[in-house]
């Protein structure tokens, strides 16, 4: 089979090799760069791309520099970096274009110079007329015509080119043999027309008789008619210029028209250029300087010169179609003979198809009986391995089923720890404030101890939970690892002082401000630290080194943590960080430090590694990248749905359990309202704050709900995990409640998880305490949300807003005082408006309204009124000239003599006293 695909293969490439033909040599590449863009050169271009077109292997790339020598410079660089074959080049200036012709010689491709030389020898060849000789003869030509005698005006070329010099050299070597003739004007023409005619009118300014007129090409002598055109009065002088080009715009033309008395011809030399060119690049025999010849032309035989130009004009133009018309047939019969060869290739891999199809028939027949043979041992073993499969997927649903449900189970029961754990961390607070033994003060701290040994271990548990769904929050930080490390390391130098374990901190000199969550690096930290203390006995030695390394060009902090302790075997150290993983099932703990501790290096994008051999130590490596490609935000999550609870079931629960005891409403001390299921939680709390605040209690959410619409406390605490109505509703229906919304409320639960606190937040929740909490961190909390809440109070009886106060000040509230400064001013003329109106208009009774309005203000209402009356009656003052009573009565004051006694109360002064101080 192989030894047909290789002859179908040979057999293909014989064909393709055939339809390419005889291949012609390969493309040669030529590079012209013209200096302007006139109508010599457009000629000399059309010369090259017809001579160019009698060699098929020859590509001419045109480029024009009009006149700029940089413009010339950058395009020979470019022929330079494309490689290209051979460069022609009409040089604008010969000065600043010599380097640049010398780099390309120096490159290896060969330069032909047209018409203009460089002012170097480093050029391959020349091809061009002589124009030192054209000069002469021009001075011969204007010396006869002068019979030895006039004044001459010389139009020359752009200043730097070798024509304009050449040219001019040329024709003083023969004027100068003539003491009669005088050059009266030189100047440069750019061998442009408009600034020729420019230059004619300066010479003709100077009021000298000019008899004979040499521009160095027909254009600028164009120019120069045009300018004498204009001056009427003077002997026209003879005009004479140099290119003789055919065509209507040619110099032989206008010798006709009259506009020139006699130009000399130039040749373009084009076809020169490019034979001379194709004998370079095929390495034949060529001439260096290709010197082309110049005659007159005049009114004597501009017409048969003109005849016979454009017969050349016309046979060139039948030349190129044809040639177009060549090209045509050449592509036609190509396109046709690959068509056949094709034609013939597909007729023999057809046969060739077709054997090996029948080859292959016969072959798969064989193949098939023994393919059917092995598929039936294939899907007896297929069947058994579906049916093992299936009882795998069954087995691993199952354990991953009870491995999820002793996970809940754990976490659940790990949230009931934190009430009794709070029963038990509280009292010990107290108790250790106590006076007491030595012995009673050991024991107290040694009970301390293990209740946060068990709190840490409650915390892995969640945080496990907590990553396993998914649910883990990322609080990220700017901030100085090395600092942050340094002061964990602190804390345990005590602790390796009584174990008599040497341990240090060490970090190179280095910046380490990077982005990191602080409570899982401290978890990190902690856990690595007490697995180093756990298993490196006494006298041994424990060593953190923080270092910066670069991994694939991107810089990590390296965590160290190296000690010379038990260490673990190669086999152990591959499943260390494996969940639930204890190297020896008798040693103490859980089993998920480490794995808790991977878990949250990769939060951080990091990775984490053991070094460790058995009997000497181990190594571990945390590696954290110094910019976090993503950092994330905390999610947002959805409020529990809303339950409707009635007055009267709450009046009915009151009245079943009365908890609350006698309420002293009259005290100075603030009114805080406690409520939390569980009746020790409540007193302990209760016991905290009794010394400063007057408490109320409540059971559940219900009875807490009717308790704080009752009293209005100042402050309400709520556990969150209640029967009849959670902590979560309590606050939303306290926030949403016009007669609680100002109250702050503090949520205190077990339940630690973030998604929860999330949903503590959106419930309005103003801070948010876990279990077990600290004695001295609840009193400074609620006596800072009370502060915060006089802060309001104060600010606003100064400036009757609340303005953009940091406090929480809820939106509800904002809007509640809004409404009532518009109930006052637009009834702002009713000296009768009372509190029970403004109360009615705003859905509140006359003892909510006073409470809100107290509560937020620090006002009773009917002060408030007053006093938005008083601010509008300051207004009115200042901007109007209206007398005191007609703005007592504009504002709502019964009389002239009580708004006085008002506003005096008020601002300090009397109405009068205050139109005089403003005035």
């Amino acid at each position: 089979m192989k030894r047909y695909f290789l002859f179908i293969i040979l057999a293909v490439l014989i064909v393709l090799s055939s339809c390419s033909g005889a291949k012609s040599k390969e493309t040669k590449v030529i590079g012209v760069s013209q200096c302007s863009d006139d109508a010599w050169r457009r000629t000399m271009n059309s010369e090259m791309k017809r001579e160019a077109s009698f060699n098929p292997g020859i590509e001419i790339r045109i480029k024009t520099a009009h006149d700029s020598n940089q413009k010339q410079i950058r395009d020979i660089e470019s022929f330079i970096a494309d490689k290209v074959d051979l460069i022609i080049v009409s040089p604008n200036e010969a000065i600043p274009l010599t380097p640049v012709i010398e780099k390309a010689m120096l490159e290896g491709i060969p330069v032909v110079l047209v018409d203009r030389k460089i002012s170097s020898g480093k050029y391959t060849a020349f091809v061009g007329a002589d124009n030192y000789q054209i000069g002469k003869e021009v001075g011969v030509y204007a010396a006869n015509l002068l019979n030895g005698k006039g004044n001459v005006a010389e139009i020359r070329g752009l200043n730097g080119s070798t024509p304009a010099v050449e040219r001019h050299n040329g024709f003083m070597s023969v004027i100068g043999k003539y003491p009669g003739i005088q050059v009266v004007y030189q100047n440069d023409g750019g061998w442009l027309r408009k600034q020729a005619k420019v230059r004619m009118t300066e010479a003709l300014h100077k009021n000298i008789p000019i008899d004979l007129v040499f521009a160095h090409n027909d254009e600028m002598a164009t120019g120069a008619h045009e300018a004498l055109t204009v001056y009427s009065g003077i002997k026209k002088p003879v005009l004479l210029g140099i290119d003789a080009l055919p065509g209507t715009e040619g110099g032989i033309q206008k010798v006709i028209s009259g506009i020139l008395d006699a130009t000399f011809i130039y040749p373009t030399g084009g076809e020169k250029a490019i034979q001379t060119a194709v004998h370079i690049l095929n390495n034949e025999p060529f001439e260096r300087d290709n010197i082309l010849y110049t005659a007159v032309v005049d009114r004597t035989n501009a017409r048969v010169l003109k005849l016979q130009t454009d017969q050349i004009i016309q046979h060139q133009n039948r030349i190129s179609l044809l040639n177009s018309v060549l090209n045509q047939n050449l592509a036609k019969y190509s396109s046709q003979r690959i068509l056949l060869f094709g034609s013939l290739l597909i007729l023999f891999l057809i046969s060739v198809l077709l054997v090996l199809l029948i080859r292959a028939y016969s072959s798969k027949n064989k193949s098939n009986k023994i393919l059917e043979s092995q598929n039936i041992a294939i899907n007896k073993q297929k069947e058994e391995l579906s049916e093992q499969r299936d009882q795998l997927i069954v087995l691993s649903k199952n354990l991953e089923e009870a491995t999820q449900a002793k996970l809940v189970f754990f976490t659940n029961i790990s949230h009931e720890f934190r009430t009794p754990l709070t029963l038990i961390l509280g009292p010990l607070d107290s108790l250790e404030k106590d006076t007491l033994s030595a012995e009673g003060k050991r024991l107290i701290q040694l009970m301390r101890k293990n209740v946060h040994v068990l709190l840490k271990l409650i915390d892995q548990i969640i945080d496990f939970r907590r990553y396993e769904n998914g649910k883990m929050q990322m609080y990220f930080t700017f901030s100085d690892l090395k600092l942050f490390v340094s002061q964990i390391c602190d804390s345990f130098i005590e602790f390796g002082k009584k174990k008599h374990i040497h341990f240090s901190f060490t970090a190179s000199d280095e910046d380490y401000t990077l982005w990191f969550d602080s409570d899982k690096m401290e978890k990190i930290c902690y856990n690595l630290l007490s697995n180093a203390f756990k298993f490196t006995s006494e006298n041994g030695r424990i060593d953190v080194h923080l270092a910066k390394i670069i991994v694939n060009d991107e810089s990590f902090a390296q965590l160290t943590i190296s000690d010379n302790g038990v260490g673990i075997s190669e086999q152990h150290a591959h499943s260390i960080f494996d969940r639930f993983y204890k190297v020896d099932s008798r040693a103490s703990g859980s089993g998920i430090g480490l794995h808790l501790t991977k878990m949250l290096v990769e939060l951080h994008n990091g990775t984490i590694s053991i070094t460790s051999e058995e009997g000497k130590g181990s190594i571990f490596t945390v590696q954290i990248p110094f910019k976090q490609k993503e950092i994330p935000v905390v999610e947002q999550y959805p409020t529990l749905s809303s339950h409707a609870v009635k007055e009267d079931d709450l009046m009915i629960l009151e009245s079943e359990e009365d908890i609350s005891g006698t309420v002293n409403l009259q005290t100075d001390k603030p009114l805080v309202l406690i409520v939390e299921d569980n009746m020790d939680v409540r007193t302990y709390i209760k016991s905290l704050l009794i010394d400063s605040f007057e408490v109320i209690e409540a059971p559940n959410g219900q009875v807490g709900l009717f308790r704080a619409m009752k009293y209005v406390p100042e402050l309400i605490i709520s556990d969150v995990s209640m029967d009849v109505m959670d902590g979560f509703e309590l606050c939303k229906q306290i926030k949403e409640n016009l007669s609680t919304s100002h109250i702050p409320v503090m949520l205190l639960t077990a339940l630690a998880l973030d998604e929860q606190r999330a949903i503590g937040f959106e419930s309005g929740a103003d801070a948010y305490i876990p279990k077990p909490f600290n004695e001295s961190l609840l009193k400074i909390r609620v006596r800072k949300l009370i502060e915060n809440r006089e802060k309001v109070k104060a600010y606003f009886q100064k400036n009757l807003t609340f303005g953009e106060r940091k406090e929480n000040v809820a939106e509800i509230d904002k809007t509640f005082i809004t409404r009532f400064r518009k109930i006052i001013e637009d009834k702002l003329l009713d000296s009768d408006l009372n509190v029970d109106e403004i109360g009615k208009s705003l859905g509140l009774s006359r003892v909510q309204l006073y409470r809100k309005i107290k509560s937020l203000t620090n006002y009773a209402p009917n002060e408030l009124v007053r006093i938005i009356r008083l601010k509008a009656s300051e207004q009115l003052l200042i901007k109007t000239e209206k007398s005191i009573s007609e703005v007592a009565y504009e504002t709502g004051f019964s009389s002239p003599s009580y708004f006085t006694k008002c506003f005096k109360e008020y601002f300090n002064e009397s109405p009068t006293d205050f139109i005089k101080r403003i005035k």
